[in-house]
């Protein structure tokens, strides 16, 4: 019997906990907005004149290669809401030529935003919300994938042409799995017992 792809499955790494941000267009963007979706979880912030740039140039192949697909979106959120506004967002967002039905630049909550990269994506070390957010700052290099069950798959260096490679290998393969129908089983939104 052949398998459904031949790539090796990604284990599941985390579960995204529920969350609500503010994209470029000033739309209220939650989980149930990616639900059977695959995406990539970044954070960024507009006035970086380091590693951003780099990132989103990288992030830019994988918005070309997969922009048309409705099961794929891009979640870059800032790490610097009191500066990246929704303004500024649309702003940083138009001159990287994005769409914004399947490209979102979220602001929010500077709290909400550091919890998600940390207890969601693992893109920081969960310890650090223990520390109050107006003291720290988030500069990470990585990207996390997102299957359409809201489940962490694997963590790429944002930097290396090597991970952003198999970050666009890994896309495709999860964009053919389906989803299991029981995603954020625990919200309170739903009717499933699972």
């Amino acid at each position: 019997m052949i398998p459904e792809f031949s790539a090796k499955k990604l284990p599941v790494l985390s579960d995204v906990q529920p969350f609500s941000f503010t994209n470029q267009e000033g739309q209220k963007i939650t989980q149930k907005d990616v639900e059977g979706k695959v995406y990539v979880a970044e954070y960024f912030f507009t006035t970086c004149k380091g590693i951003c740039p780099k990132m989103n140039g990288n992030l830019l192949q994988i918005y070309q290669q997969y922009k048309d697909d409705p099961d794929f979106r891009i979640l870059s959120h800032t790490v610097d809401p009191g500066t990246d506004s929704v303004e500024r967002m649309k702003h940083y967002a138009d001159s990287l030529g994005a769409n914004p039905k399947s490209w979102w630049f979220l602001t929010g909550r500077k709290d909400s935003l550091y919890r998600a990269a940390r207890v969601s994506y693992l893109l920081d070390d969960p310890k650090n919300n223990n520390i109050n957010p107006d003291e720290q700052f988030i500069h990470t290099q990585f990207f996390a994938l997102v299957d359409k069950n809201g489940q962490v798959r694997k963590i790429y260096d944002g930097l290396k042409k090597d991970e952003i490679n198999a970050l666009k290998e890994d896309v495709k393969n999860l964009l053919k799995e389906k989803a299991s129908g029981n995603r954020f089983a625990n919200s309170l939104f739903t009717n499933n017992p699972n």
